[in-house]
């Protein structure tokens, strides 16, 4: 079992009269990229900032490598690097010198380089950033977060106003660091970029987690369904409900859904015993999208 290098256990949040989390437990280990996922409103930010001692809670407890975090304790957080909502940014410091604040004395200038290199800036880093555009920023708010090479990093939908390329830069840096050790809390609304980059999911649902798995498991929950190509879809669709395999005509195509090993066997065999010939077999994943929607259907009823 990996160490659990942020632990959140019991986290209670109201604002007002409306409680906005619930109760909320859990874990990331090191080295490990855990994706925060859910609806509008259902909290995300909320527990970021309370890991960052930035808002106070009504109970429970935060823990960054063993050390307690607090509004009033912030000495763990000395290893977070973060980007929360919108980079801050300072008009007339160029790209360059918002870095050198963030930036351990320590390899400074050889930190600063590689992270500008890896995020594609070097081509604006040393113009003020006053005359930045909205994805240049958001690329310094996310190098400001990284640039230290923290123990933990926290990033708040970072691939908000980013182009192909640079999604494609910062997931290659992630993926980098975190073999390197570095644990990742990343919150998207973008759950196709989240399944290419975390190896774990949290499902946040009305203050409550929901589910907390691997990505690969979440890909999975709805099982894995086969199109098949025939000579004869329609004898086909009768034979294989006559043999009771789990089966679908789709925009007039043949799905299988497998619900054990034995699927897919099952209906080849009633297809051959039927002499219907199959042309094409292909396996596509259950969707993720779906997958998270239907758990929060699920909680809802």
């Amino acid at each position: 079992m990996m160490e659990a290098l942020l632990k959140v256990s019991g986290l209670n949040k109201t604002f007002g009269k409306k409680k906005v989390l619930h109760g909320v437990d859990f874990t990331v280990a090191s080295g490990r990229v855990v994706g925060l996922v859910g609806p509008n409103g259902a909290g995300k930010s909320t527990i970021m900032k309370a890991i960052l001692g930035l808002i106070p809670t009504d109970g429970g407890q935060i823990q960054i490598a063993d050390q307690a975090v607090s509004i009033t304790k912030h000495q763990a957080l000395r290893q977070v690097g973060a980007l929360i909502e919108y980079p801050g940014i300072y008009p007339f410091l160029t790209g360059r010198q918002h870095l050198e604040l963030f930036a351990a004395k320590k390899q400074r200038q050889q930190h600063v380089d590689a992270i500008v290199q890896a995020l594609g800036m070097a081509g604006y880093i040393n113009k003020p950033a006053k005359s930045y555009s909205l994805g240049m920023k958001q690329k310094l708010g996310i190098a400001q977060a990284l640039v230290d090479r923290p123990q933990l990093v926290i990033l708040d939908e970072p691939m908000n106003g980013l182009d192909p390329q640079a999604v494609k830069d910062l997931r290659d840096i992630i993926r980098a660091q975190a073999k390197a050790g570095t644990s990742f809390l990343i919150s998207s609304h973008i759950l196709s970029e989240l399944e290419k980059v975390a190896d774990d999911v949290l499902i946040l649902n009305h203050g409550h987690i929901i589910q907390q798995s691997t990505m690969q498991d979440l890909a999975e929950a709805g099982g894995t369904i086969y199109e098949l190509q025939t000579v004869n879809d329609r004898d086909a669709l009768a034979a294989l409900q006559a043999a009771h395999v789990p089966v679908n005509l789709v925009d007039r195509k043949l799905q299988i859904t497998q619900t054990d090993r034995t699927t897919l066997n099952a209906a080849l065999i009633a297809l051959v015993h039927a002499g219907i010939a199959v042309q094409d077999v292909t396996k596509a994943q259950h969707d993720l999208e779906q997958s998270f929607l239907d758990l929060v259907e699920q909680e809802v009823h």
